[in-house]
């Protein structure tokens, strides 16, 4: 047993991997970086080949004794391995290098613990880390063996520093989580009203470190932390976007995606990953420059299908196309890897579908090449769908009347004896349905909509 230094920032780098892996190195930079934005120092990385894990160490016993001979050469007091390791496995390894061990999970937890800013951000990963820690509370500790027992009224084995530390844990979720459930009722209540309001709502997405948050800047006036480093930004921010052709919209930014997200977190952070769920059009913003834009991409997407907003309408932003190095004329197609992409070969443009619909748009968010672009597919997205006109009702049709408020359909009205002279603007999805069946409401949103009969 051995007591645990409250913080090391000497970091040894254990990077696991199976021989059918093929972007192992990619995999290691990325961790490198991890390990950097939490404020460690890098001392040293070992590889370590992994086809079946050791259920003890999980990388082996031969190579957790190459793993404690190299920590002592270079000095480390934190051992950070890229994967998800059981609490027995982490316990093991702790004892047997004599250091703090930590995986991939509680690094990240570490690193959104340091950025979260909001008060709901602070309590969901607080929470987060609670739950992870919980399952850790074996024995970690030389302390946890005290007993209380002994004074009058007290006799007995008494409760152990364990079993109480486990207690007050438990307790401490079941606050915070009571805590998170009245803050994310506050923050509902503020999105449905956004959502009556009926303004288009966009939300960025990607993987960490695409530019999410310099693209943001550059749309409004949001002064959101933008740095190149992973996770720069956690807390969901929203402004106006204005100067598009259908009018104002709302854009949101999210928390960046990363490979093998812990799902604590992915749980915890629903208030950031709700404006995504929410949203009438996802903004995905992917790095152009990055050889492996493709397989991150995937990763963005099978994260969208965990918190159930892989159906959204998607509109790819491909960012950072000044960073492309090299010369050439070959064109950019819709799946040329970034590694055969030139920089004379990416000009700001917008990609379109078979209908002229736009899929994808190439600008630099930094220099603010194709912004303009952009502005211009998200009028076309947006406005196409959207229903702006005035609308006479009859005193008769209170239902009708009534759905469109309750909607958030209708801006502006005057009633007199004739009835209802209402200004309408809402997206056409959402006038569509409101008829309830009477044939004269049902003539009414015909009109309103200029089309052939309601489905």
């Amino acid at each position: 047993m051995f007591d645990r230094q409250k913080r090391g920032d000497r970091a040894l780098l254990v990077l696991p991997h199976s021989r059918a892996e093929h972007d192992t190195v990619r995999r290691g930079e990325e961790f490198a970086e991890l390990v950097k934005s939490a404020g460690a120092e890098v001392l040293g990385t070992i590889a370590a080949r992994v086809e079946n894990p050791n259920p003890r160490y999980f990388i082996g016993t031969g190579k957790a004794d190459e793993v404690a001979e190299a920590a002592r050469a270079v000095g480390a007091d934190l051992v950070l391995v890229d994967h998800e390791l059981t609490p027995v496995q982490e316990r093991n390894l702790e004892e047997h290098l004599g250091i703090r061990v930590v995986d991939r999970a509680g690094l990240i937890l570490d690193i959104f613990a340091q950025r979260a800013r909001s008060h709901e951000g602070k309590l969901e990963v607080e929470l987060a880390q609670l739950k992870h820690i919980a399952t850790r509370l074996v024995r970690g500790w030389t302390h946890l063996d005290a007993q209380r027992g002994g004074a009058i009224g007290n006799r007995g084995p008494g409760e152990t520093q364990l079993e109480l530390d486990r207690r007050l844990l438990a307790e401490r979720v079941k606050m915070l989580t009571k805590r998170l459930e009245k803050v994310q009722t506050q923050r509902t209540q503020q999105r449905r009203a956004r959502l009556r309001n009926t303004v288009p709502r966009v939300a960025l997405v990607g993987y960490t470190n695409a530019g999410k948050s310099t693209l943001f800047n550059a749309l409004t006036t949001g002064e959101v932390y933008a740095a190149d480093q992973l996770f720069a930004t956690l807390d969901p921010t929203v402004r106006k976007l204005e100067g598009l052709a259908c009018g104002p919209a709302v854009l949101a930014d999210t928390v960046g995606f990363i490979r093998e997200l812990p799902h604590d977190l992915v749980a915890a952070f629903r208030a950031t990953l709700a404006e995504a769920r929410d949203a009438d059009l996802l903004l995905h913003v992917c790095d152009a420059s990055d050889d492996e834009r493709d397989r991150l991409h995937h990763v963005v997407d099978t994260v969208l299908e965990e918190i159930d907003a892989g159906d959204l309408p998607q509109l790819q932003v491909m960012n950072k196309i000044d960073l492309v190095q090299g010369e050439g004329d070959a064109p950019a197609g819709e799946s040329q890897p970034a590694a055969t992409l030139t920089r004379s070969s990416i000009t700001p443009r917008i990609d379109r579908d078979a209908a002229g619909k736009p899929t994808r748009v190439w600008l630099s968010a930094a220099t603010g090449e194709g912004l303009e672009l952009l502005r211009q597919a998200l009028g076309e997205l947006l406005g196409g769908e959207r229903i702006q006109s005035g609308l006479q009702l009859p005193l008769t049709a209170g239902r009708l009347h009534a759905r469109l408020k309750a909607a958030g359909a209708i801006t502006g009205e005057t009633v007199d004896e004739h009835g209802w002279q209402l200004r309408i603007d809402a997206p056409r999805s959402v006038i569509a349905p409101l008829s309830g069946g009477d044939a004269i409401e049902t003539q009414l949103l015909r009109e309103l909509l200029a089309e052939a009969p309601l489905p």
